[in-house]
This record gives structure tokens, sequence and C-alpha cells, in this order.
């Protein structure tokens, strides 16, 4: 069994995936094992072949391609049949190490077993700190804002613009970066793959409080995340970004908090033009037939790769 198993999504940014598998065996310590997993979530032809011959040659690393985008949980749930390992990274392609974040992580959480899923310090394309949690998006979060909470109940809800130099317990931490103990993925189940894109992070979250689970962030280990290349913006993607966050606040809280949020967003949204486009969203609410998980198209193309072979 392997120390850390690392998987990673492709879809169509080959290079940031190279660049990302390059930082991560440059800055990682010989004393600790570890498997890239990389799932190449039915890219374009182009994107896949230039991923196949420039990927870097390692056993400890393995690609595969599925025949249809499964979206960001999706995507990581194909990993799961390559590992054996005692720790398991989500890791965002269009992310680099800066240093040896896997052993800073698994440190971290071999001395403090109550902590199932840990999320390193972030930095931005410039290399300004950035935050790397948040909080939980509920009706109480949108009315009163983050900096009111922060103040209300500092505990609960640290403040997310601090630069820590210590590992703090959080909420909800960075999706980007998503560091589990394997025993604690296996017991809430992974990620819910009904969500295709957005608010995973919040789902995983609520996830461990009903396991009595926590969090954290351990600001030792660092990382730049080049935020939005591996999903460019565009009304589709805001789009499932509110379908996304509407279904995992009713999966989460009672009926009444969920028609809250929804009647929140309704009549705040005549303030804000430019997303009156989410209206339809919406009215709708957490209506997943309308994801754009359903509207992916299979593509047969060879699946897997071994990179030693």
């Amino acid at each position: 069994m392997k120390d850390v198993a690392i998987s990673i999504i492709n879809y169509n940014t080959a290079k940031y995936t190279i660049a990302c598998i390059d930082s991560i065996v440059a800055h990682t310590t010989a004393a600790l094992s570890f498997d890239i997993i990389v799932i190449d979530n039915n890219s374009e032809p182009d994107d896949f072949a230039y991923l196949q011959s420039n990927i870097q040659l390692q056993d400890n690393i393995t690609l595969h391609r599925s025949p249809i985008n499964r979206g960001f949980g999706g995507g990581h749930m194909e990993s799961l049949p390559y590992v054996n390992a005692s720790y398991f990274l989500c890791l965002n392609n269009d992310s680099i190490f800066l240093n040896d974040c896997l052993v800073h992580l698994k440190e971290y959480l071999d001395k403090n077993p109550t902590v199932g899923l840990a999320t390193a310090q972030n930095f931005d394309e410039a290399g300004n700190f950035s935050p790397s949690f948040h909080h939980y998006k509920t009706f109480w979060k949108l009315l009163l804002g983050k900096k009111l909470l922060e103040k209300i109940n500092p505990i609960k809800f640290p403040k997310r613009k601090n630069q820590y130099t210590h590992p703090l317990k959080i909420t909800s931490p960075n999706g980007a970066f998503l560091f589990f103990r394997s025993s604690t993925f296996a017991e809430i189940g992974g990620f819910d793959t009904n969500i295709f894109l957005y608010s995973e992070e919040m789902d995983l979250a609520k996830k461990l409080e009903k396991i009595k689970t926590e969090a954290a962030l351990v600001p030792q280990a660092k990382f730049q995340h080049f935020q939005g290349k591996s999903s460019k913006a565009s009304n589709a993607i805001s789009k499932e970004a509110m379908l996304s966050e509407l279904y995992v606040i009713k999966k989460h809280y009672c009926f009444l908090h969920y028609k809250a949020v929804q009647l929140y967003f309704i009549f705040t949204l005549p303030f804000k033009p430019r997303k009156w486009f989410l209206l339809p969203v919406i009215l709708k609410g957490d209506a997943l037939k309308h994801s754009l998980k359903q509207k992916q198209k299979v593509r047969f193309l060879k699946t897997t790769k071994k990179l030693h072979e």
C-alpha cells in the first residue's frame, strides 16, 4: 500500500496536467510513496494525444481515458479502482505544488485522527495569497455576508482572508485541493456523482459533519492554483454552479431553508442585471435533469494506458 494516491482530472487542458504532475514529482520526498492517477474526462482527441505524448513517464503514474465526461466528482470517482493508499488527494490539474505538500499533510493527519480531510494553502496565478477555505453557502451567509458571520462567530467562521501560520479547523475546504484519509473518503461514500460541477466541497464537508469528522487547513503545505483553467467561465457554467448550489442546500438542510435561499436569489436578482440569465435555473430549483451532465456524449477511444509499458 502506498502512502498517497493522487487523482487528477484532465479535460482539454493537457499542458496544465503535465505541469501539475511535474511539480508533484519535483517536490515530493523520496521517502513518501505515491501514485498519480490521471483521468482524462473525454477531452478532444488532440488534447488527449498531447497528454499521452508528453506526460512524464513513471512506474507510479497511470493514465485512464473515460469515454464520457463525468464531471468533477464523477471523474475522481473513476480513480478509485486504481487507489491503494492510506491517503487520497483529489487535485485540480491547474495546480502546482510549491513545496512538499504531501509530507506536510500526511504528518498532520497522522497526528490528528479526528481530521479526515485537509487542504493546503492556496496562492493565485501571480503568486499572491488566496483564501483556501469557504463558509457554507446558506441563507444566513447570503443574508448577513461573510464578514459579519466572521465577526459574530469567529470560531465557527474564521476569517478567510487571514494568512494563517498554524493548522486551522475549517468547515468547507478548497475544492481544488482535497486531501482525504482514505478510510474517511470511503465512509462518507466519496463524491455525490449527481453533482456535475461545483459545490462538491460543501457536500463533502456536510457529510463529514454527520460522521463527526473534521476538516482542516494545513498552511505549511503550499500550492499555486491557476483559477478557472480547468473549466472556463460561461453562462452555461454559471447556471451549473447555481443548480449544484441549490441541490446541495436542499440535500443537507430543511425544505424551509432551501426555499428561503431560493427566494433570496429571486428577490435580489433584479439588482444584478448581468445575472438575469440565472432566473430560469433558480425558478426550477434543484432540477438535475437540466444539468450539463445530461448533455455529455460518448466518444469511443482507447481508455487506459500504463505509462511504463
